[in-house]
């Protein structure tokens, strides 16, 4: 995706998994997640001509300092809201690892997907908790 499109919005997340558990981040800066200040599964736009693919794995390793080999297509989601999203879900298993948060995280926990934050603590209305039920997760809030 080209700097400044203001038309497509290219974004991969990821739901990475240790045992039963799955992460959740929160982000210093807002901006390029809509202001948004809940949790999310880790995510971030593609760079100019990155594989989904490539950007989850990067995704991963700056945000949380793991780094990952293999990770898994879930699936594609399309919408839009002023600008067209397409959203590449991935997701990936791995042993419990020491977290190295990114500069741009102010947050990291591992969550049980049936004990998760509130919806109303989670980013876009609870979106984590809509696409992690997509891939096949029993995923609700403690609330």
């Amino acid at each position: 995706m080209e700097r400044g499109c203001t038309v497509h919005k290219l974004v991969a997340d990821i739901a990475v998994f240790a045992g039963r558990n799955v992460l959740l981040v929160r982000y210093r800066d807002l901006t390029r997640y809509d202001g948004q200040k809940g949790w999310f599964l880790p995510d971030d736009f593609l760079a100019h001509e990155e594989h989904p693919e490539d950007a989850a794995k990067r995704i991963v390793r700056e945000q949380t300092g793991i780094g990952l080999r293999d990770v898994r297509l879930s699936h594609i989601e399309s919408f839009g809201n002023g600008s067209w999203h397409l959203i590449f879900h991935y997701t990936a298993n791995v042993p419990a690892s020491t977290i190295t948060p990114g500069p741009n995280i102010a947050a990291i926990e591992w969550f049980e997907p049936t004990k998760l934050p509130a919806r109303s603590d989670l980013a876009h209305g609870g979106w984590a908790i809509d696409v992690l039920g997509a891939m096949g997760h029993e995923a609700k809030p403690l609330d």
